[in-house]
């Protein structure tokens, strides 16, 4: 058994999450935490709702509320949205609590204790009409570098450097298309300069990553520098020390705040489990794994500054330093899992640039497993990938119902309608035995391709099976042998067997109708376990989180033998057919331009 971190990117809390941002980190984050449960792994899956920020106040003035409250009514609506779609997550939680506070200052003392936090000015931008700071991500223009027109004020998403607003050409906000003013202020800063020697040992040996999150990280070692972690603002977590501990506005910087999350939802999900300390096994332990699941927006956060944080802390820098008794040694991510955009029309969905298919009205009309299918096998694991609403359809109806819900139906039906139960098996054929080879073969195959993070091969494996099973029973034609009543009955047991080893094997992606087809098998129980939503206080502070117990699911990664004689119902459609017009159209909250 393996102790195994997933740390999920951290949405922000300023708007209803569109399906671009649950393919980069929902539902590839979920498949792998599913699967290594099963697999009898120790699994922890943590996040929560990005609440602090400039951005958060500028929503917030937008609908007439407090920062808080928008904060408040954004998270509710993204836990609604995470649970429809059942990311199995252990808490999801949010940064806007007093334990969160609490960790993130006691990762600034640390850095700031071991030499890595250095004050210094910088020129900030400022909102000519409203006298606000202006967030980094908030301001576009041309890259310096590489000469892109829609780089943003902390990153260019092209050539993947760092940025600073005040590098940029042309700079424009694009909250409302004014040219900031630049004004002089006082800032601490992450000194990566005096980390990058270790991150850069580091790095070089991550082999196995994917190839766009080692281009990104190395680039910006390339050229990288200190980095700003406070910020002029009054919405945030305060900075821990004397003369900054009270100011109104300076808050650190929520870049900063928002990667500590990670370890914040460990300690605040230890803390609820009743044992304080069992975060540690996730973070200080060397045998622990950890994986960090994001779209690509994110990668150079999570793959040099998350890990330069955790080396600064740790005293691992040319600066050396102590390691806090609160925290511990804290392990390096194992690896960075990035996913490409997804794309409409070539343009990324993003609900700030104009086009978005919202989580919460997809899973109204299509349900959860359909929206997981779709990302699992077409979504954008290592390069862009362009949503169509006609190969949405096209792969439901000729893919996952047709195929996965024909053969469930099918296999179902006839035994009950000849039998009445699971059928027993007479002696096997060769054409029985290779079938049911491939399948117990495939356990092998997908989970080493879920384990590897490589999820669209591990779902072609386990549809491949469900076309081999489609095919024997063509070609054995069961509802031919009534004149012999054994060897239909056996090929019935075997096609049963089969569903029921799919089941297992598409459980991580399609946890909703894997629990279905459990129950129409005529088993009882709790197949694959779902997250819930659960009200939590922390101080004065009461929210709405996801937490699950995944421990006392029947699912586990190995054939499991089906019992003859077990009755079964008359199954219902697996999946819904969808009209082929729906591919032309758009539904009416989504039409096709």
């Amino acid at each position: 058994m393996v102790h195994v971190l997933a740390a999920v990117a951290w949405p922000y809390a300023n708007g209803p999450r569109h399906i671009g941002h649950v393919s980069g980190f929902g539902v590839p984050s979920d498949v792998f935490s599913r699967y290594m449960r099963m697999a009898g792994h120790d699994v922890l899956m943590v996040s929560g709702s990005d609440e602090h920020g400039t951005a958060i106040q500028v929503k917030a003035d937008s609908e007439g509320l407090t920062a808080r409250q928008t904060a408040d009514k954004y998270h509710a609506q993204i836990v609604a949205d995470l649970q429809g779609l059942g990311l199995s997550y252990d808490l999801y939680t949010r940064t806007t609590t007093p334990n969160h506070y609490a960790v993130v200052q006691e990762i600034f003392t640390a850095l700031h204790e071991n030499g890595y936090v250095v004050a210094k000015t910088q020129m900030g931008a400022i909102s000519p009409s409203t006298g606000r700071t202006l967030p980094d991500r908030f301001i576009e223009g041309t890259c310096p570098i590489c000469g892109y027109d829609n780089a943003r004020g902390d990153q260019c998403d092209k050539c993947g450097n760092q940025l600073d607003p005040a590098d940029l050409i042309d700079p424009k906000s694009k909250m409302n298309g004014e040219t900031p003013e630049f004004v002089e202020t006082e800032h601490f800063f992450l000194d990566l300069p005096k980390l990058a020697p270790m991150l850069t040992q580091w790095l070089d040996s991550r082999e196995d990553w994917r190839p766009n999150v080692l281009k990104f990280s190395h680039n910006l070692l390339e050229n990288i520098r200190e980095r700003a972690i406070t910020r002029d603002l009054d919405w945030g977590v305060p900075v821990p020390l004397d003369g900054w501990r009270d100011a109104p506005m300076k808050r650190i910087y929520v870049w900063f705040d928002a990667v500590i999350g990670y370890l914040s939802a460990s300690v605040e999900w230890a803390k609820r489990s009743g044992d304080p300390e069992a975060w540690r096994r996730f973070w200080n332990s060397e045998e622990a794994r950890s994986y960090y699941f994001m779209g690509k927006d994110n990668i150079v956060f999570h793959s040099v500054i998350w890990p330069g944080i955790l080396l600064g802390a740790n005293g691992q820098g040319e600066l050396g330093g102590e390691v806090r008794d609160a925290l511990g040694e804290l392990q390096l991510p194992t690896e960075v899992v990035s996913s490409e955009f997804m794309t409409m029309k070539g343009s990324k969905v993003s609900s700030s640039r104009g086009a978005s298919i919202f989580v919460g009205q997809f899973l109204d009309e299509f349900g959860p497993d359909a929206l997981r299918y779709y990302i699992a096998v077409a979504g954008p694991e290592n390069q862009d990938t362009d949503f169509t609403w006609d190969e949405f359809v096209r792969r439901i109806n000729f893919e996952l119902a047709n195929e996965w819900g024909n053969l469930v139906n099918r296999s179902i039906s006839m035994a009950h309608k000849n039998v009445g139960a699971i059928p027993a098996a007479g002696d096997l054929t060769d054409d029985d035995r290779a079938l049911l080879d491939q399948c117990t073969a495939a356990f092998d195959v997908v989970g080493d391709h879920i384990a590897a993070r490589r999820f669209k091969a591990g779902i072609s494996e386990a549809m491949r099976i469900v076309g081999l099973a489609n095919k024997y029973l063509s070609d054995q034609e069961p509802w031919k042998l009534k004149d012999d009543v054994a060897r239909r009955d056996t090929v019935l047991h075997v096609a049963l067997q089969v569903v029921s080893d799919c089941n297992t094997l598409l459980t991580p992606y399609l946890p909703h109708s894997a629990q279905k087809v459990f129950e129409a098998l005529g088993n009882d129980g709790v197949w694959a376990a779902q997250p819930q939503i659960v009200d939590v206080t922390d101080g004065e502070l009461t929210y709405p989180t996801l937490q699950g117990d995944y421990t006392a699911q029947q699912a586990t990664w190995a054939p499991r033998p089906i019992v003859a004689g077990t009755p079964l119902a008359k199954p219902s459609p697996l999946f819904a057919k969808l009209d082929e017009k729906l591919g032309e159209t758009g539904p009416s909250w989504a039409p096709i331009a």
